[in-house]
């Protein structure tokens, strides 16, 4: 008789996860072999399993990755360069709680996006905030937040995020606003919190593309000097697909 109430009572205080586990413990007659010590303790581990998933939901949804990437996934078959000991070792995490950077550099279709983003998810398992965004999108966001009065409060929560991710970094020349706004993130996130860039120009190409000689200066030392880079080369991953397809097509 005290099994139903109990079950509300768990409703009530939002324990979901321990709920649940009750709910299958009482359809399982085999539990009843176990002692309440052993009973609890799975109920209390579901609670904690149920709340670390939630909030891991939470964390990629305000993410906003762009590809379903994991480390787990990533190809290392593929001639690309890419080191399996330094992506095994930034997947690790540590580099976010020391607060360092990651470059990603490479041309189209090497795979810097999806790196970029395996990167961010495993982040969000660990447990850290993380933010994607193209970096014309941001443009686009900070100029319209300035519009509307939210500029001050969006650099905020940028200075918030432990990891934000800068997508499709120097596709075209930046106006001096965007120079003196991208300075004002990377200021607040100096030495306090990382930034992961993707790009596909060539570091020493940076401060062209940036502009103003003292606002680059000041950019790129923010940026680059305590940064790990991964230098992606070859053919693009996508023709590699593409041409498997056609090979497959060609195969039936």
């Amino acid at each position: 008789m005290l099994n139903h109430p109990t079950l509300e009572k768990l409703q009530s205080l939002k324990l979901t996860g321990m709920l649940k586990a009750l709910d299958e413990q009482m359809q399982m007659p085999e539990c009843e072999a176990l002692s309440f010590e052993e009973r609890l303790g799975l109920l209390v581990d579901r609670e904690i399993t149920e709340r670390d998933n939630r909030r891991l939901k939470t964390r990629l949804k305000k993410a906003k990755l762009r590809q379903s990437a994991i480390i787990e996934d990533i190809d290392y078959h593929h001639p690309r360069g890419l080191d399996k000991s330094l992506m095994l070792s930034l997947a690790g995490c540590q580099w976010i709680q020391k607060h360092h950077n990651c470059i990603i550099t490479g041309s189209t279709g090497a795979g810097k996006t999806y790196l970029a983003c395996a990167l961010g998810q495993k982040a969000c398992r660990e447990g850290y905030s993380v933010l994607y965004r193209r970096l014309p999108r941001l443009f686009q966001e900070l100029a319209v937040a300035k519009g509307d009065g939210r500029y001050i409060r969006l650099l905020a929560a940028f200075e918030r995020t432990e990891l934000i991710i800068l997508d499709d970094w120097g596709m075209a020349s930046l106006t001096d606003e965007q120079r003196r706004d991208l300075f004002e993130i990377l200021e607040d996130r100096y030495d306090r919190r990382s930034t992961l860039v993707a790009a596909q120009l060539p570091i020493k190409h940076w401060h062209q593309i940036i502009g103003d000689p003292t606002l680059a200066d000041a950019i790129l030392d923010r940026l680059i000097h305590n940064a790990h880079k991964i230098n992606l080369k070859g053919e693009s991953m996508r023709k590699k697909r593409k041409d498997l397809t056609n090979t497959e097509k060609g195969n039936t």
